[in-house]
């Protein structure tokens, strides 16, 4: 029996989730923004008070690893390796884009697709985007691109393609295919972590707690080092 806290902070949405041998048991979530210092602390004790009125030990504790908004990972990520430090638990890191595909693929929300390309915005016209088949096998590994009307032709040469993440917007009228199919209000989200997240506890795929960083963090040091090296 494996109880896993899962938190994802990774976008503007916050949320935590409990969940117990693959069953969602406590969920929490808020769409506001800007708020997830204040909610999130508040939506783990709730899980932790779940745990012990249930009189079950929290496993593991799995958290949302990017790419995403550098505060949201970096308040997420620092609660998760606190709690990992004080509980002496396992962390489990679960990729922000494989969350979205996971969501999108067990929703049954397109059946004809030949890959699903999750988006999250990053700045100007670019995204950091995944592309998956339909066993959630990456295609595409997780890569920072620039969005015009050739970008994704390959694969939209192969098949229908689905894009949703709040960095598919930029897409609609750029890439003009019969193959690209666009999902709104797809998020990630922590009771969607926990197919994942059980995967990873049973495979005993864990992180390092002292040195774990999440992928936007570790892209935006890598940059900072760049700029001071070049004088920028």
């Amino acid at each position: 029996m494996s109880c896993i806290l899962n938190i994802e902070t990774s976008t503007a949405v916050c949320s935590a989730a409990l969940s117990l041998d693959g069953k969602v048991i406590y969920n929490r979530f808020s769409f506001e923004g800007q708020s997830h210092a204040s909610l999130i602390g508040v939506y783990i004790e709730g899980a932790i008070s779940e745990a012990k009125k249930r009189e079950i030990h929290i496993d593991a504790v799995a958290v949302s690893s990017g790419p995403g908004s550098y505060t949201g990972l970096r308040i997420g990520v620092s609660i998760a390796k606190g709690l990992c430090f004080g509980s002496g638990i396992p962390l489990i890191a679960v990729p922000t884009l494989e969350i979205m595909a996971t969501t999108v693929l067990s929703q049954n929300k397109v059946e004809d697709c030949s890959m699903y390309c999750a988006m999250l915005d990053a700045r100007r016209m670019e995204v950091y985007a995944s592309i998956f088949d339909p066993s959630l096998h990456p295609v595409l590994p997780t890569s920072d691109e620039i969005v015009d009307g050739d970008t994704f032709a390959s694969y939209l040469s192969q098949g229908k393609v689905c894009f949703f993440g709040n960095g598919a917007a930029k897409c609609k009228a750029i890439i003009d295919s019969s193959n690209a199919i666009f999902l709104d209000d797809i998020h990630p989200l922590a009771e969607n972590m926990v197919q994942l997240s059980e995967k990873a506890f049973a495979a005993g795929k864990f992180e390092n707690v002292a040195y774990f960083e999440p992928f936007y963090l570790k892209e935006f040091h890598a940059t900072i080092a760049k700029n001071k090296v070049l004088g920028k």
